[in-house]
């Protein structure tokens, strides 16, 4: 009854039956792999069993950011963020606290460069975490994160490390499917 998945042998299905000598895995596409029982201690494998049983199951998937369209938020872009509601708060309490460190710093504000600024990235990830911690689906007790990764030829790319709610195949893919939409 199990869901396993041993790539090697192209088992990734339920366990049907375990005899002395092999082991029956029924995958999701209905074909059977048969795989000799001393495989599962021999080799490795993944078991499914604790994500079926804590009710919750792991989103880890990132998309990627043109690195030219990430920019310091100019005033009037900052002006529009702030009618998102998700993530008004964020902004202002960012704002607040990059022109008290600009001021006690002295910071020449005629160049960018200097300083703290708020960007465009940055308010993203601040807003997909506040959509992640809003969403009916994503079990909040436990771990949330939204993070850039190294970028590469492809991008920025953005994280998103949440946990649904629900465990099965077909449900978890379209909540997940949805979250990015």
């Amino acid at each position: 009854g199990d869901w396993i998945s041993m790539p090697k042998f192209a088992a990734d299905g339920t366990v049907m039956e375990i005899s002395l000598t092999t082991v029956k895995v029924q995958n999701f596409d209905n074909t059977i792999t048969t795989l000799p029982t001393y495989s599962l201690v021999s080799e490795s494998f993944q078991n499914y069993r604790g994500m079926t049983e804590s009710g919750v199951r792991r989103i880890k998937r990132s998309i990627s950011i043109d690195m030219s369209s990430v920019k310091f938020c100019t005033d009037e872009m900052l002006e529009k963020f702030r009618k998102i509601s998700l993530i008004k708060d964020y902004i202002d309490e960012t704002q607040a606290e990059l022109e008290k460190y600009n001021k006690e710093n002295a910071i020449d504000n005629s160049i960018p460069v200097n300083g703290r600024r708020q960007t465009n990235i940055g308010i993203f990830r601040a807003y997909l975490q506040a959509y992640l911690a809003s969403h009916p689906m994503i079990h909040n007790e436990s771990d949330q994160l939204v993070r850039q990764l190294q970028p590469s030829s492809t991008g920025i790319p953005i994280e998103v490390y949440a946990f649904i709610e629900e465990t099965g195949f077909v449900k978890f893919e379209k909540i997940q499917a949805d979250i990015f939409d």
